[in-house]
């Protein structure tokens, strides 16, 4: 497994957020459920990006971007269902992590759902605690906020 620093323009990366974009449809049960949410994931903000590699197949990726002076927001996290469950994730955001520390973010902020059982147990396990919802976000009641110091 090899991982990869890029951006939101990178193809691969495009590709594994339809791929991810998909699996949010089916778990919302079709678009439609979840298009109050589409408009905050486009990729024109995003700048951090890390992919991960199986060979030369994209299997993974996680991003964030610029929130606030203090706050970077984590976007996109998504492992192919193939590859979950053997730390990838777990890697992604460590190496994301670092990189926003680097630009001198002091939190990652980011939004799920309990849905999202495979992401909620992730951020869980490493640290991220639910915060009140955020910005975009405040009133809508299926989101779950969180935040980690960096």
């Amino acid at each position: 497994m090899k991982f990869e620093y890029t951006d939101g323009q990178n193809k691969d990366f495009i590709v594994l957020c339809h791929e991810l974009d998909k699996y949010l449809n089916e778990l919302a049960g079709g678009e439609e459920n979840r298009a109050g949410y589409i408009q905050y994931n486009k990729l024109d903000d995003i700048h951090d990006v890390v992919i991960a590699y199986d060979n030369d197949i994209p299997v993974g990726s996680a991003s964030f971007k610029k929130y606030d002076n203090e706050n970077a927001e984590v976007k996109r996290v998504f492992i192919k269902k193939e590859y979950r469950g053997q730390g990838i994730s777990h890697k992604l955001m460590k190496m994301l992590e670092q990189r926003a520390r680097r630009q001198g973010f002091k939190y990652f902020i980011l939004e799920s759902g309990e849905p999202l059982v495979e992401a909620m147990a992730l951020y869980r396990k490493i640290g991220y605690k639910v915060i009140p919802n955020y910005g975009q976000y405040a009133d809508m009641e299926d989101s779950v906020c969180m935040r980690k110091k960096l």
